[in-house]
Protein backbone atom coordinates (compact mmCIF):
# COMPACT_ATOMS: atom_id res chain seq x y z
CA UNK A 1 0.00 0.00 0.00
CA UNK A 2 1.04 3.59 -0.69
CA UNK A 3 2.97 5.21 2.50
CA UNK A 4 1.92 8.86 2.53
CA UNK A 5 4.65 11.48 4.87
CA UNK A 6 2.03 11.08 8.07
CA UNK A 7 1.13 7.42 7.40
CA UNK A 8 1.37 4.80 10.37
CA UNK A 9 2.73 1.63 8.81
CA UNK A 10 2.99 -1.62 10.76
CA UNK A 11 6.87 -2.90 9.33
CA UNK A 12 8.85 -5.94 9.45
CA UNK A 13 9.29 -5.72 13.78
CA UNK A 14 6.08 -5.44 14.16
CA UNK A 15 4.36 -7.83 12.29
CA UNK A 16 7.01 -10.23 13.09
CA UNK A 17 6.07 -9.91 17.31
CA UNK A 18 2.41 -10.44 15.86
CA UNK A 19 3.58 -13.35 14.73
CA UNK A 20 5.56 -14.56 17.42
CA UNK A 21 2.57 -14.39 19.85
CA UNK A 22 0.02 -16.43 17.13
CA UNK A 23 2.17 -19.48 18.94
CA UNK A 24 -0.29 -18.63 21.75
CA UNK A 25 -3.38 -18.78 20.79
CA UNK A 26 -4.96 -21.35 22.26
CA UNK A 27 -3.19 -20.05 25.67
CA UNK A 28 -6.45 -19.24 27.72
CA UNK A 29 -9.13 -20.65 25.76
CA UNK A 30 -12.79 -20.53 27.03
CA UNK A 31 -16.08 -21.97 25.98
CA UNK A 32 -17.79 -18.61 25.46
CA UNK A 33 -15.76 -16.69 22.79
CA UNK A 34 -13.29 -19.49 22.48
CA UNK A 35 -9.87 -18.16 21.43
CA UNK A 36 -10.72 -14.59 21.77
CA UNK A 37 -7.89 -13.95 24.43
CA UNK A 38 -5.05 -15.57 22.04
CA UNK A 39 -6.31 -13.60 19.10
CA UNK A 40 -6.15 -10.36 21.19
CA UNK A 41 -2.93 -11.00 22.69
CA UNK A 42 -1.47 -11.35 19.07
CA UNK A 43 -2.72 -8.30 18.02
CA UNK A 44 -1.22 -6.00 20.85
CA UNK A 45 1.83 -4.91 18.93
CA UNK A 46 0.20 -3.82 16.48
CA UNK A 47 -2.20 -1.84 18.70
CA UNK A 48 0.90 -0.43 20.21
CA UNK A 49 2.00 0.77 17.01
CA UNK A 50 -0.94 1.99 15.27
CA UNK A 51 -2.79 3.58 18.29
CA UNK A 52 -1.56 5.86 20.87
CA UNK A 53 -4.81 7.11 22.71
CA UNK A 54 -6.08 5.10 25.29
CA UNK A 55 -9.48 5.38 24.52
CA UNK A 56 -8.39 4.43 21.26
CA UNK A 57 -6.47 0.98 22.63
CA UNK A 58 -9.40 0.22 24.88
CA UNK A 59 -11.70 -0.06 21.69
CA UNK A 60 -9.15 -2.02 19.70
CA UNK A 61 -8.84 -4.70 22.92
CA UNK A 62 -13.07 -4.53 22.99
CA UNK A 63 -13.13 -5.10 19.02
CA UNK A 64 -10.69 -7.76 19.29
CA UNK A 65 -12.13 -9.66 22.15
CA UNK A 66 -15.06 -10.67 20.46
CA UNK A 67 -15.81 -14.46 19.30
CA UNK A 68 -13.23 -16.39 17.27
CA UNK A 69 -12.57 -19.54 16.68
CA UNK A 70 -10.76 -21.58 14.07
CA UNK A 71 -7.74 -23.85 13.05
CA UNK A 72 -4.91 -22.91 15.12
CA UNK A 73 -2.72 -22.73 12.25
CA UNK A 74 -5.21 -21.12 9.33
CA UNK A 75 -5.70 -18.39 11.53
CA UNK A 76 -2.32 -16.98 10.31
CA UNK A 77 -3.44 -14.96 7.00
CA UNK A 78 -6.83 -13.94 8.98
CA UNK A 79 -4.77 -12.14 11.52
CA UNK A 80 -2.64 -10.95 8.10
CA UNK A 81 -5.88 -9.47 6.87
CA UNK A 82 -6.84 -7.75 10.19
CA UNK A 83 -3.86 -6.29 10.67
CA UNK A 84 -4.02 -4.64 6.84
CA UNK A 85 -7.76 -3.23 8.13
CA UNK A 86 -6.16 -1.91 11.16
CA UNK A 87 -3.57 0.07 9.44
CA UNK A 88 -5.87 1.53 7.38
CA UNK A 89 -8.10 2.45 9.66
CA UNK A 90 -5.77 4.28 11.99
CA UNK A 91 -4.68 6.09 8.63
CA UNK A 92 -8.10 7.31 8.24
CA UNK A 93 -10.15 4.86 6.17
CA UNK A 94 -14.02 4.02 6.79
CA UNK A 95 -13.29 0.42 8.45
CA UNK A 96 -15.55 0.54 11.46
CA UNK A 97 -15.80 -2.56 14.00
CA UNK A 98 -18.42 -4.84 12.02
CA UNK A 99 -16.32 -4.94 9.07
CA UNK A 100 -13.65 -5.79 10.49
CA UNK A 101 -15.20 -8.53 12.50
CA UNK A 102 -17.41 -9.56 9.44
CA UNK A 103 -13.95 -10.26 7.61
CA UNK A 104 -13.11 -12.20 11.08
CA UNK A 105 -15.90 -14.48 11.02
CA UNK A 106 -16.24 -15.11 7.00
CA UNK A 107 -12.87 -16.05 7.41
CA UNK A 108 -12.30 -18.27 10.38
CA UNK A 109 -15.35 -20.82 9.07
CA UNK A 110 -14.17 -21.76 5.22
CA UNK A 111 -9.87 -22.18 6.96
CA UNK A 112 -11.48 -24.34 10.21
CA UNK A 113 -12.24 -27.25 7.53
CA UNK A 114 -8.07 -27.12 5.96
CA UNK A 115 -6.44 -27.05 8.72
CA UNK A 116 -7.62 -30.41 9.82
CA UNK A 117 -6.84 -32.24 6.78
CA UNK A 118 -3.74 -30.67 6.04
CA UNK A 119 -2.25 -30.78 9.23
CA UNK A 120 -3.70 -33.26 11.22
CA UNK A 121 -5.04 -35.75 8.85
CA UNK A 122 -1.58 -35.50 6.28
CA UNK A 123 1.35 -33.30 7.22
CA UNK A 124 1.94 -34.90 11.40
CA UNK A 125 0.87 -38.23 10.51
CA UNK A 126 3.15 -38.29 7.85
CA UNK A 127 6.10 -36.47 9.44
CA UNK A 128 5.40 -38.74 12.56
CA UNK A 129 5.18 -42.36 10.92
CA UNK A 130 8.96 -42.02 9.21
CA UNK A 131 10.33 -40.46 12.32
CA UNK A 132 9.02 -43.55 14.44
CA UNK A 133 10.10 -45.65 11.39
CA UNK A 134 13.47 -44.25 12.75
CA UNK A 135 12.95 -44.55 16.16
CA UNK A 136 11.93 -48.03 16.22
CA UNK A 137 15.04 -48.76 14.52
CA UNK A 138 17.34 -47.22 18.04
CA UNK A 139 17.90 -43.98 15.71
CA UNK A 140 17.44 -40.97 18.20
CA UNK A 141 16.69 -38.49 15.50
CA UNK A 142 13.29 -40.25 14.72
CA UNK A 143 12.23 -38.03 17.99
CA UNK A 144 14.21 -34.97 17.08
CA UNK A 145 13.79 -35.20 13.13
CA UNK A 146 9.88 -35.10 14.18
CA UNK A 147 10.22 -32.43 16.18
CA UNK A 148 12.49 -30.27 14.23
CA UNK A 149 10.34 -30.66 10.60
CA UNK A 150 6.95 -30.40 12.52
CA UNK A 151 8.32 -26.68 14.07
CA UNK A 152 9.66 -25.45 11.04
CA UNK A 153 7.05 -26.36 8.93
CA UNK A 154 4.24 -24.81 11.32
CA UNK A 155 6.23 -21.35 11.82
CA UNK A 156 6.88 -21.09 8.33
CA UNK A 157 3.84 -21.38 7.49
CA UNK A 158 2.35 -19.32 9.68
CA UNK A 159 4.49 -16.05 9.10
CA UNK A 160 4.38 -16.65 5.30
CA UNK A 161 0.41 -17.31 5.26
CA UNK A 162 0.23 -13.87 8.08
CA UNK A 163 2.29 -12.54 5.45
CA UNK A 164 0.18 -13.26 2.56
CA UNK A 165 -3.05 -11.79 3.91
CA UNK A 166 -1.16 -8.73 5.23
CA UNK A 167 -0.54 -7.93 1.34
CA UNK A 168 -3.33 -9.36 0.17
CA UNK A 169 -5.41 -7.08 2.67
CA UNK A 170 -9.17 -7.43 2.40
CA UNK A 171 -8.87 -8.80 -0.96
CA UNK A 172 -8.14 -12.03 0.38
CA UNK A 173 -11.73 -12.81 1.18
CA UNK A 174 -12.67 -13.09 -2.71
CA UNK A 175 -10.71 -16.15 -2.72
CA UNK A 176 -12.45 -18.06 -0.02
CA UNK A 177 -15.53 -18.48 -2.62
CA UNK A 178 -13.63 -19.41 -5.42
CA UNK A 179 -12.98 -23.16 -5.04
CA UNK A 180 -9.05 -22.28 -4.48
CA UNK A 181 -9.92 -23.77 -0.44
CA UNK A 182 -11.90 -26.67 -1.78
CA UNK A 183 -8.99 -28.08 -4.50
CA UNK A 184 -6.55 -27.41 -1.67
CA UNK A 185 -8.44 -29.33 0.72
CA UNK A 186 -9.05 -32.33 -1.53
CA UNK A 187 -5.47 -32.34 -2.87
CA UNK A 188 -4.28 -33.00 0.94
CA UNK A 189 -6.29 -35.38 1.55
CA UNK A 190 -6.13 -37.65 -1.56
CA UNK A 191 -1.94 -36.95 -0.93
CA UNK A 192 -3.12 -38.15 2.92
CA UNK A 193 -4.64 -41.21 1.85
CA UNK A 194 -2.07 -41.86 -1.00
CA UNK A 195 1.08 -41.64 1.94
CA UNK A 196 -0.94 -43.35 4.45
CA UNK A 197 -1.81 -46.49 2.11
CA UNK A 198 1.81 -46.69 1.38
CA UNK A 199 2.02 -47.60 5.59
CA UNK A 200 -0.78 -49.69 6.08
CA UNK A 201 1.83 -52.76 4.80
CA UNK A 202 4.57 -51.05 7.20
CA UNK A 203 2.68 -50.58 10.57
CA UNK A 204 0.02 -53.16 10.15
CA UNK A 205 0.64 -56.77 10.32
CA UNK A 206 -1.45 -59.96 10.13
CA UNK A 207 0.69 -63.33 10.11
CA UNK A 208 -1.70 -66.85 8.85
CA UNK A 209 1.44 -68.77 9.14
CA UNK A 210 -0.07 -70.61 11.74
CA UNK A 211 -2.76 -72.33 9.18
CA UNK A 212 -1.09 -75.20 7.55
CA UNK A 213 -2.59 -76.98 4.71
CA UNK A 214 -0.15 -79.07 3.48
CA UNK A 215 4.03 -80.19 4.32
CA UNK A 216 6.05 -81.76 1.70
CA UNK A 217 9.53 -83.41 1.84
CA UNK A 218 11.91 -81.80 -0.39
CA UNK A 219 14.66 -84.25 0.52
CA UNK A 220 17.82 -84.08 2.28
CA UNK A 221 20.08 -81.07 2.68
CA UNK A 222 22.67 -83.89 1.56
CA UNK A 223 21.63 -83.93 -1.47
CA UNK A 224 20.08 -80.75 -2.30
CA UNK A 225 22.51 -78.46 0.38
CA UNK A 226 25.52 -80.48 0.55
CA UNK A 227 27.32 -77.51 2.28
CA UNK A 228 24.95 -77.63 5.02
CA UNK A 229 26.73 -81.08 6.23
CA UNK A 230 29.98 -80.76 5.37
CA UNK A 231 29.52 -77.34 8.02
CA UNK A 232 27.95 -79.57 10.43
CA UNK A 233 30.26 -82.32 10.44
CA UNK A 234 33.19 -79.40 11.11
CA UNK A 235 31.18 -77.80 13.96
CA UNK A 236 31.03 -81.36 15.25
CA UNK A 237 34.64 -81.89 15.15
CA UNK A 238 35.80 -78.85 16.91
CA UNK A 239 35.29 -80.21 20.16
CA UNK A 240 37.93 -83.06 19.38
CA UNK A 241 40.59 -80.09 17.98
CA UNK A 242 39.27 -79.81 14.96
CA UNK A 243 38.98 -76.45 12.80
CA UNK A 244 36.39 -75.00 10.60
CA UNK A 245 37.88 -73.15 7.34
CA UNK A 246 36.69 -69.97 6.02
CA UNK A 247 35.38 -71.59 3.06
CA UNK A 248 33.25 -74.15 4.90
CA UNK A 249 31.72 -71.32 7.13
CA UNK A 250 31.11 -69.02 4.00
CA UNK A 251 29.59 -72.23 1.64
CA UNK A 252 27.53 -73.39 4.56
CA UNK A 253 25.89 -70.21 5.30
CA UNK A 254 25.01 -69.52 1.50
CA UNK A 255 23.19 -72.85 2.10
CA UNK A 256 21.46 -71.71 4.56
CA UNK A 257 20.45 -68.66 3.06
CA UNK A 258 19.73 -70.26 -0.10
CA UNK A 259 17.03 -72.57 2.24
CA UNK A 260 15.47 -69.68 3.82
CA UNK A 261 14.94 -67.93 0.35
CA UNK A 262 13.29 -70.93 -1.02
CA UNK A 263 10.97 -71.02 2.16
CA UNK A 264 12.61 -74.34 3.52
CA UNK A 265 12.71 -75.31 6.59
CA UNK A 266 15.04 -78.17 8.51
CA UNK A 267 13.66 -81.33 10.61
CA UNK A 268 14.98 -84.25 11.38
CA UNK A 269 13.60 -87.33 10.50
CA UNK A 270 15.39 -90.43 10.22
CA UNK A 271 12.36 -92.12 8.90
CA UNK A 272 12.32 -90.83 5.70
CA UNK A 273 15.73 -91.59 4.84
CA UNK A 274 16.32 -94.02 2.09
CA UNK A 275 19.51 -95.70 0.17
CA UNK A 276 18.69 -92.87 -2.46
CA UNK A 277 18.58 -90.50 0.13
CA UNK A 278 20.48 -91.19 3.24
CA UNK A 279 20.18 -87.96 4.79
CA UNK A 280 18.01 -87.50 8.09
CA UNK A 281 17.89 -83.48 8.19
CA UNK A 282 14.75 -82.98 5.40
CA UNK A 283 13.73 -79.97 3.96
CA UNK A 284 9.91 -79.40 4.37
CA UNK A 285 8.04 -77.31 1.92
CA UNK A 286 5.14 -76.19 4.15
CA UNK A 287 2.02 -74.31 2.31
CA UNK A 288 0.20 -72.16 4.91
CA UNK A 289 -2.81 -69.31 4.42
CA UNK A 290 0.32 -66.46 4.70
CA UNK A 291 1.90 -67.94 1.72
CA UNK A 292 -1.48 -68.49 -0.37
CA UNK A 293 -2.25 -64.71 0.60
CA UNK A 294 1.11 -63.49 -0.68
CA UNK A 295 1.27 -65.01 -3.90
CA UNK A 296 -2.43 -63.41 -4.29
CA UNK A 297 -1.49 -60.12 -2.99
CA UNK A 298 1.09 -59.24 -0.27
CA UNK A 299 -0.19 -57.13 2.37
CA UNK A 300 -4.09 -57.79 1.52
CA UNK A 301 -5.04 -58.80 5.09
CA UNK A 302 -4.09 -55.70 6.75
CA UNK A 303 -5.23 -53.62 3.88
CA UNK A 304 -8.88 -55.67 4.63
CA UNK A 305 -8.02 -54.77 8.37
CA UNK A 306 -7.59 -50.87 7.82
CA UNK A 307 -10.69 -50.67 5.18
CA UNK A 308 -12.88 -52.69 8.50
CA UNK A 309 -11.94 -50.14 10.73
CA UNK A 310 -12.76 -47.21 8.43
CA UNK A 311 -16.21 -48.60 7.28
CA UNK A 312 -16.97 -49.09 11.43
CA UNK A 313 -15.75 -45.59 12.00
CA UNK A 314 -18.04 -44.22 9.03
CA UNK A 315 -20.75 -46.06 11.16
CA UNK A 316 -20.08 -44.39 14.08
CA UNK A 317 -18.49 -47.29 16.07
CA UNK A 318 -16.27 -45.59 18.85
CA UNK A 319 -12.86 -45.71 18.20
CA UNK A 320 -12.23 -47.32 21.94
CA UNK A 321 -14.75 -50.29 21.02
CA UNK A 322 -12.78 -50.92 18.07
CA UNK A 323 -9.29 -51.07 19.35
CA UNK A 324 -10.55 -53.38 22.43
CA UNK A 325 -12.31 -55.58 19.61
CA UNK A 326 -8.99 -55.90 17.75
CA UNK A 327 -7.30 -57.04 21.18
CA UNK A 328 -10.12 -59.81 21.30
CA UNK A 329 -9.76 -61.28 18.23
CA UNK A 330 -5.75 -61.16 18.04
CA UNK A 331 -5.95 -63.09 21.65
CA UNK A 332 -8.54 -65.40 20.89
CA UNK A 333 -6.62 -66.21 17.29
CA UNK A 334 -3.73 -66.62 19.13
CA UNK A 335 -5.45 -69.06 21.70
CA UNK A 336 -7.08 -70.83 19.01
CA UNK A 337 -3.88 -70.95 16.67
CA UNK A 338 -5.41 -69.06 14.17
CA UNK A 339 -2.60 -66.08 14.93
Amino acid sequence: MAETKNEITLDLKDRRAVWMRTWLLQANWNYERMQNVGWCYAMIPAMKKLYKDPEEQKAFLKRHLEFFNTHPYVAAPVWGVELSLEENRANGAPVDDAAIQGVKIGMMGPLAGVGDPIFWGTLRPVIGAFAASLALTGNILGPILFFVLWNVIRMAFLWYTQEFGYKAGASITKDLSGGLLQRVTTGASVLGMFIMGVLIPRWTSIDMSSVVFSTADMGSTTNAFPAVDELVAALNGVANGGIVTPDVMANGLNSFQGIASQGYSIVENAAAASQSDPGVWRLMSTTTLQSVLDQLLPGLLPLCLTFLCMWLLKKKVNPIAIIFGLFAVGILGALVGIF
